[in-house]
Formats: structure tokens, C-alpha cells, sequence
């Protein structure tokens, strides 16, 4: 076994001698017998984002292959409401590459993501997560370069008030211990979600800190790294439950609402994107943002307004995308700029040599950072359906490849530096703005549906449901 997976924190990568992409039955079946697994559970998200579980009993080995190899049924028409219960039979089979060791179980558990399968043994077409691969697929086939993302999933912990080292109000920002409250709960909650083959990058304390009805707030982050978009998917999806899972254990609460309170930090699920050809990063061309890159962003600013419909899905997410708020509201993009729509974060253009100027005794020579270049759309929260909103930003930037007046869009849409400036109220008063409320969610869905709908990627029977159910709220 190479030292990679030797090393690796997943208990899984390390007993069976593989990545999880390579992750076969026969190698769960082992691992199960190897480690008396007693109980495997499938996971799989409804419409309303959240994971609902069956428990399987490992009674013997024949029923464990049966589970596995033919999944089960489940009623769709209770997990989604564009199905009808005269004709809800759907099966729930698992993806090996997502097993897990369960954090939580006593006793000794795995689990599996699953995917819905029609009566006829097809893909159900509209599954969020059928509908990010098929989106997934559509760009590579359409454009001949890969789509990978990462998010920033942002979260107050919610706690009793405390009376030594009192926080400081919307001063939270990468905050210590004893400051911090509850930096021993993020590390326990991404030991697990890295465990369960989360790709994370760090985590800390963010800006928001208050208190507020006899209780604590602390606002925290974990990002994650860049990943094949659909594990990107999955490793959020579980990183939600693992996180409301150990707050519960805590006896605390953890809450992904876009807008707590008036006045203070709201909480965003931030996306990140890079574009590959083949094994290498294409965001970076002679020392400047590629034109693959600025592709990628033009297809935002066109399809911005529609994405709300998968990113923004609650009223209180039109709280949060106020001006000054270190939120967007206007349809643009810049660097380093958090009140951009699309931030172009501190980009690693050209060669460094960083490390040896911190640390003199390390070695002069330069080194490459282009691969660390991403894109990051600012306007998602943690209301979003992860895989649709995932699936939306796919779409949108293949629509920006196609598009003829790409360089032209970007260009127009670009803002250098503080987006109210003064210098730049010209620009400001030309732009678009994000919708404010549900509806005008809606209504910037059922207006370029035509967008998400081309090549079957989102179903129109989707579109029309999720169309009426923000209009309803």
C-alpha cells in the first residue's frame, strides 16, 4: 500500500488499500466481514435536503450481498412532491465509493449513499443527484474540460451564554480559544466528516458572534478542498448531518439558517469552482485568469438571477443578500471583492517561493500554485439543495462556453474594486440585481428555464415544482 492511503484518516481507504473512487462490492463485503460490521445503513436525500436512512441487519453474508446488489424500495411519493403515490415505487442503490464508518452507531455500522432507480430499473431523471451528473457529464462532453467544486459551509453553533472571556460581538472572525467557545466541537465535527471521506480544508471561527435570547452564537466554517463535483456534493451532504448529528450530542444546536437576526452575520454556503483538462488546472494562463476561466464566470453573471431558485430557497435568504453586508445583490464579479457576485479570490498567478522567505533554512526554488485558482459564487446559502444548486452552476458555465459574447459579458460585468465606489456608480447603475424575495426567484427561473431544461439535464415537471413552491413561500 502506497503511504497516501496508509496514512489516510478514512478507516476505509486504509483497511481496504484503495481510494474510495475504486471502492468495488467485493471490497465492502470484505470490510464488513473483516471489522463485523452489524449494521449498514443507506442514506439518500429528499426533497427537502435532508437525509432519510433504512437499517439493514447484517444477519448473514447472502442477505448482505442481496442489500447491496439490488438496493431496496422506498415510497418516493413521501420524499418528493412532484411524485404521485399512485405510482411512487422507487429503489435505493447504493454507491459504493461513498461508504463510510458510521461516527455516531454503537454499534459497529457502515454506511452508503444511495441513488433512486425507476420500476424499470432506470435513473430517476428527477433525482438531484441524477441531475448533477447528468449536468456534470453535459460539460465534458460539451466543452472537453472537467468541472470540479468545493464549498464553504457556514453555520452558528448555538449554545448556552458563558461568563468568563465573553464574545465580542461581530468580532468572531478566525477567533481563539478562550474567545472562541466551541473550536474543540468544529474539530471533533471534521475528524468525523473526514472520516467519512470529507475532503476538508480547515475550519474556524467567523465573523458572527452574539448572544441573544439567554443563548450564544457563534458563527463557524469548514471548508472544503476542490473535488470532482459530484463527491463535492456528496461530502457537504454529509457534512450537514454529521454536524446537526454531534450538536445534538452536545446537546447544542447548529443552524444553517441564511439570517438569524437582523443586523447580524448571516451564514452563506459559498462554491467554489476550477475547470481541468485532464489532471491540469485551466484557470490560469500567462500569469492572468484564463479565458476557460472567465467562460466559467460569464455563464454566472447570465444564469445569476435563475440560480437563486436552487441556492437561495427560503425568505429569510433574501434577508441576507442585503448591500453591506459582505453579501451580493448586484449581478457582477471582481477580485478579492467579497460584495461581488463572483469573487476572484487571491490568486496564486505566478511562481513563489513563499515558504523559503518564512523559513530560511528551506530551499530557494520556486514553485507552481496555479493549481489553487478558483472562482467563488457568494449568493448560495445553506437553505440550498446542494446537488440542484451544484447541477445549476455546471449548466450555467457550459452555457458560458457556448456562448458567443462570453469575453463580452465578462467584460461588462466586471467591477474593479469597492463596488460602491464612487468610480464606479456608472457601471453600478447598468448592472442587474439578484431577485429579493422568493417569488422573484420564480420568476427568474420560469424566465430562463429554457436554460436548465435544454438537453434534459432539469426536467420541466422539476422546474414547474420547485417554480411553485417558492412562489408559496
Amino acid at each position: 500500500m502506497n503511504k497516501n492511503l496508509e496514512y489516510s484518516i478514512n478507516p476505509l481507504i486504509r483497511s481496504i488499500g484503495k481510494n474510495t473512487c475504486e471502492f468495488t462490492e467485493a471490497d465492502i463485503i470484505r470490510y464488513v466481514i473483516d471489522n463485523d460490521i452489524r449494521i449498514v445503513n443507506f442514506r439518500y436525500p429528499a426533497a427537502d435536503g435532508e437525509l432519510k436512512t433504512l437499517n439493514f441487519p447484517v444477519t448473514d453474508l447472502a442477505y448482505l450481498e442481496s442489500i447491496l446488489t439490488y438496493g431496496e424500495r422506498v415510497d418516493g411519493s413521501s420524499l418528493f412532491p412532484y411524485i404521485q403515490a399512485d405510482s411512487s415505487d422507487l429503489y435505493v442503490v447504493p454507491r459504493f465509493r461513498t461508504a463510510y464508518l458510521d461516527p455516531f452507531a454503537e454499534i459497529p455500522t457502515i454506511g452508503l449513499l444511495c441513488s433512486y432507480f425507476t420500476k424499470d430499473g432506470q435513473p430517476l431523471e428527477t433525482s438531484p443527484q441524477y441531475i448533477l451528473h447528468k449536468a456534470s457529464k453535459a460539460f465534458h462532453d460539451g466543452t472537453g474540460y472537467s468541472f470540479q467544486a468545493m464549498g464553504e459551509l457556514e453555520f452558528y453553533v448555538i449554545g448556552d451564554p458563558v461568563t468568563y472571556y465573553p464574545i465580542r460581538d461581530q468580532k468572531g472572525y478566525h477567533e481563539s480559544t478562550p474567545f472562541g467557545k466551541h473550536e474543540d466541537f468544529r474539530c471533533e465535527a471534521m475528524k468525523m466528516i473526514a472520516e467519512a471521506g470529507g475532503r476538508i480544508k480547515y475550519g474556524h471561527c467567523e465573523v458572527g458572534d452574539f448572544e441573544s435570547g439567554g443563548r450564544n452564537y457563534e458563527q463557524n466554517e469548514i471548508e472544503f478542498l476542490v473535488d470532482d463535483v459530484e463527491s463535492a456534493a456528496d461530502q457537504l451532504l454529509l457534512a450537514k448531518w454529521i454536524l446537526r448529528t454531534l450538536s445534538y450530542k452536545y446537546g447544542m444546536e447548529v443552524s444553517f439558517s441564511p439570517k438569524i437576526v437582523e443586523g447580524k452575520a448571516g451564514s452563506g454556503l459559498h462554491f467554489h469552482a476550477r475547470i481541468m483538462d485532464g489532471e491540469k488546472p485551466a484557470m490560469v494562463s500567462e500569469g492572468k485568469l484564463s479565458v476557460q476561466a472567465r467562460k466559467v464566470i460569464a455563464g454566472y453573471m447570465k444564469c445569476a438571477a435563475a440560480l437563486t431558485a436552487f441556492g437561495n430557497r427560503v425568505p429569510e435568504s433574501y434577508f441576507r443578500l442585503v448591500p453591506h453586508q459582505e453579501a451580493p445583490t448586484v449581478i457582477c464579479w471582481g477580485d478579492r471583492n467579497r460584495s461581488v457576485l463572483v469573487r476572484v479570490p487571491l490568486g496564486w498567478y505566478g511562481e513563489g517561493n513563499m515558504v523559503s522567505k518564512a523559513n530560511p533554512l528551506e530551499s530557494g526554488e520556486k514553485y507552481s500554485m496555479h493549481d489553487k485558482q478558483t472562482v467563488e459564487l457568494r449568493s448560495a446559502d445553506g437553505s440550498a439543495d446542494i446537488y440542484l444548486m451544484l447541477a445549476g452552476l455546471v449548466t450555467a458555465a457550459r452555457i458560458g462556453f457556448e456562448s458567443g459574447d462570453a469575453e463580452k459579458i465578462a467584460e461588462e460585468t466586471y467591477v474593479n474594486g469597492n463596488i460602491n465606489a464612487p468610480e464606479n456608480a456608472d457601471k453600478l447603475a447598468k448592472l442587474k440585481r439578484l431577485p429579493v424575495s422568493c417569488r422573484e426567484s420564480a420568476d427568474a427561473l420560469e424566465e430562463n428555464r429554457n436554460l436548465f431544461e435544454a438537453g434534459n439535464i432539469f426536467p420541466s415537471s422539476l422546474i414547474d415544482s420547485i417554480i411553485d413552491e417558492l412562489r408559496n413561500k
